[in-house]
């Protein structure tokens, strides 16, 4: 196993490329892989400490070496695959955090900038290839600043509090524990204990009023579930069931349920080849009446009587607005 000076850069490279992977690297193990010796592996360690690299070492049996968090960011080495996906992640960035669309533009354009041509090329093809749309805008945008802090406190496991502002505009202030943040459509949801109410919650991070940490520390709590965006998806849409009706639809089940989706409340019964009656979950009762109409096929309605009003009010707007 030899070292000379036209192997030197490409086996810093290697051995970053390594180093920058999440765990610890046993002096052998690198040796081997790079195929030197021991001692050439401390000799470049040295060598990526003196560029900036911040590794660290542990002594014994089970020590080795591993790229640690340092004061300053030095160059990062990424293989050809990660520079493409680093490239197409800032291509379609999250526009619901405030100024995120800036920064990963600035990021994309320093990163195409020293990508090589073959890589280059694979990055301006996707991006002439996609047309974004315009994005629907609902609700504030999110501070990627509040979003680092309640990261930082979840990483802590520091108690946060702060005023949130419900769907009416009423806020009430909350201490919790905070978990997970949760990347939902274009909103982002933190998903918390809440101490006052000693219950699991959801709540919209652009609802939130002057977040801050407390600096009181708390004993993790088994999650409520174990896919906490399938929970926080369930819980929202909980929001939007808050009453419920009842229709005899002529139409197969089978079909109901593919069109319907998650607007049903779990209840789908078949009445035949033809027929079936569902149980319908809405905001309103105006709104059962709108989907169950939108459906194109006869219905009557079973109950509450609130739907039946609010189909009798849609029948006769839809009758006024076809009059000459």
């Amino acid at each position: 196993m030899t070292d000379g000076p036209p192997t030197t850069s490409g086996r810093l490279l290697s051995l970053l490329s390594l180093l920058q992977t999440p765990r610890e690297w046993p002096g052998p193990e690198l040796a081997r892989r790079l195929a030197v010796s021991e001692r050439t592996v401390r000799h470049d360690v040295e060598r990526l400490r003196a560029l900036g690299y911040p590794v660290s070492a542990t002594r014994g049996s089970t020590g080795g070496y591993r790229l640690a968090a340092g004061q300053a960011m030095p160059p990062l080495l990424l293989e050809d695959a990660e520079a493409v996906a680093v490239a197409v992640a800032l291509s379609a960035s999250h526009a619901s955090v405030e100024g995120m669309e800036e920064t990963s533009l600035g990021a994309l354009t320093k990163l195409l900038q020293v990508l090589p041509t073959r890589l280059r090329g694979q990055v301006d093809a996707l991006r002439a290839s996609t047309v974004r749309a315009a994005p629907r805008r609902r609700g504030d945008e999110v501070s990627g600043t509040v979003l680092a802090d309640l990261a930082a406190c979840i990483r802590d496991r520091e108690v946060v509090r702060f005023g949130y502002a419900d769907h009416a505009g009423a806020t009430t202030e909350r201490r919790v524990e905070p978990y997970r943040l949760v990347s939902l459509g274009r909103r982002w949801y933190l998903v918390a204990h809440d101490l006052l109410r000693d219950d699991w919650r959801t709540f919209r991070v652009d609802r939130l009023r002057e977040p801050r940490g407390v600096g009181h520390r708390f004993r993790a709590r088994e999650l409520p579930a174990d896919d906490l965006a399938a929970y926080v998806a369930a819980r929202t849409r909980s929001v939007q069931r808050k009453v419920t009706g009842q229709v005899v639809l002529e139409a197969p089940a089978a079909v109901v349920e593919e069109r319907m989706g998650w607007w049903t409340d779990g209840s789908i019964e078949a009445l035949g080849e033809e027929r079936c009656r569902v149980r319908i979950a809405g905001r309103s009762t105006e709104d059962i009446a709108f989907w169950v109409g939108v459906l194109g096929v006869d219905f009557t309605v079973e109950g509450p009587e609130e739907l039946r009003s609010a189909v009798r009010a849609l029948e006769q707007r839809y009758a006024a607005a076809t009059r000459p």
